[in-house]
């Protein structure tokens, strides 16, 4: 049996266990140890020193700044298989896909701590007698929230993106896949982090949010997750005047033109939906076929699905793990069965695999009408929806229907369509004959209801800074 780790909060440097609630390893829903609850004191402790840490981090020079952070990141890269063992049993991927999420992990903190280095101001031109300088600041302590479906790099692109940019931060992990972060934050601790830079907490969700998010030593909430929860807290960080980066999710279309290789696509695209047994936030979803291509399209895709091995994550053979709780798997069996009263055929899947564990196929849905709950509502799971349209004008009408905006995909041979799809498609990331969404240099981040704000690239580290205009008289 793989060792679970130990989980602790981690404040001002020093590890403290608590009770909690049990770790669940979805692919035999046993047992496998407990989160710690922080109470109101701890929050107390972290909130003080998280305020003590800025005040070291953000005079310590960025050179040094980044010598830290990216020991950190070697550290992290030593201890990878371990850590992707442990991602595996608390939150049920594949072994290789828990492995590629921390090397990724590992790639962002790496870009943002060289990229920290290049925050610039500038110097504006004035008339004589007069200097106006504009400066890069670090915001200040950070509040941040990360969701369950990637245990490490999603608190990597958080912690990453405060640290290299001079603030200190309290995080907020899944009590559900706790040990992702708990194994991050340890990396920072022994690569020499300042005490009190980083804090890690875990309790209930909505108490550590209405606690936190109010203090005034916050000056910055980010958070990934759920749109309903995405809204209560930017109302709550607008109360309180606070800027956010809300990550938020997606519903992902996929444009698939009839200028390309329909079985080639279709392969492409099961491996694209089988990541995270789908329960990624640009998981792609909706599939936009044209006409003529739409029926080779379908049987290819609805083959290669049902060749898909669903298994336990530590078995090497497994392409695809369980679902990570009882609330997806649960979550899938309803969108099913409405999808199908509505008329939807079901080409594969579509039942719970076994009784013990929380095992649910790739399933492939065609002719899904609009009204379906599928349709209208992110799966967050392995439901691949594919319908026809005639004309490229349509799937653009049809990607752009809901009001989410996180991520879109397209697969077309022709600039043109190229061109149209990236002017008029309303999403933050578009990829084209691709499945990568993101990158440590690039901006990650949805419009509409899928959220604002940016991490990734420039574009994230200058959410964690702000701008000082500073006007000098010089005589």
């Amino acid at each position: 049996m793989t060792h679970y780790p130990e989980i602790q909060l981690y404040i001002d440097g020093r590890w403290k266990s608590a009770p909690g609630q049990p770790v669940i390893n979805p692919a035999d829903e046993t047992e496998i140890g407990v989160v710690p609850h922080a109470t109101t004191q701890d929050l107390d402790a972290a909130l003080q020193a998280a305020e003590k840490g800025l005040r070291v981090w953000r005079h310590t020079s960025p050179a040094e700044r980044t010598r830290v952070i990216l020991k950190a990141s070697q550290i992290i890269r030593e201890r990878v298989d371990d850590m992707a063992r442990t991602m595996t049993l608390e939150q049920g991927k594949p072994l290789d896909q828990a492995r590629l999420e921390i090397i990724r992990g590992c790639e962002i903190i790496e870009w943002d701590a060289n990229e920290g280095r290049r925050v610039y101001g500038r110097v504006i031109p004035a008339e004589d007698g007069m200097r106006h300088t504009v400066l890069r600041q670090p915001i200040g302590v950070v509040a941040a929230f990360s969701p369950w479906n990637f245990p490490m790099s999603s608190p990597a692109r958080k912690v990453a993106g405060a640290l290299s940019s001079g603030c200190a931060i309290i995080l907020k992990a899944s009590e559900e896949t706790p040990a992702g972060a708990v194994q991050l934050v340890r990396a920072f601790h022994d690569a020499g982090l300042p005490a009190g830079v980083l804090n890690l907490v875990f309790g209930q969700p909505a108490e550590i949010s209405s606690y936190l998010i109010p203090k005034p030593v916050v000056r910055l909430v980010t958070f990934t997750g759920s749109i309903p929860v995405g809204k209560q807290l930017a109302e709550m960080t607008g109360r309180h005047m606070k800027p956010s980066i809300m990550e938020l999710g997606g519903h992902g279309p996929v444009i698939v033109c009839d200028d390309v290789d329909p079985v080639a696509t279709a392969a492409t695209s099961v491996v694209g939906k089988s990541r995270n047994a789908g329960q990624v936030c640009v998981s792609p979803t909706r599939f936009f076929v044209q006409q003529d291509i739409y029926k080779r399209f379908t049987e290819a895709f609805a083959e290669k699905a049902k060749a898909i091995k669903v298994g336990d994550g530590l078995d090497p053979s497994t392409q695809m793990g369980p679902l990570a709780n009882v609330r997806r798997l649960e979550a899938m069996e309803t969108l099913v069965a409405n999808a199908k009263n509505k008329g939807a055929r079901v080409l594969a899947g579509g039942s719970r695999l076994g009784n013990r564990g929380y095992f649910f196929p790739l399933t492939v849905l065609a002719d899904v009408p609009d009204d379906a709950r599928a349709m209208q509502q992110e799966p967050f799971g392995p439901l691949a929806l594919i319908n026809p349209v005639r004309t490229l004008d349509e799937a653009i009408d049809k990607a752009n229907a809901l009001p989410y905006g996180l991520a879109a995909y397209a697969f077309t041979r022709s600039a043109a369509n190229a061109e149209r799809i990236a002017a008029d498609v309303e999403v933050g990331n578009l990829s084209i004959n691709h499945f990568v969404a993101s990158s440590a240099e690039t901006p990650f981040g949805g419009v509409k209801e899928s959220g604002y704000g940016r991490e990734g690239g420039t574009e994230g580290l200058a959410c964690y800074t702000v701008v000082k205009n500073v006007s000098h008289r010089t005589a």
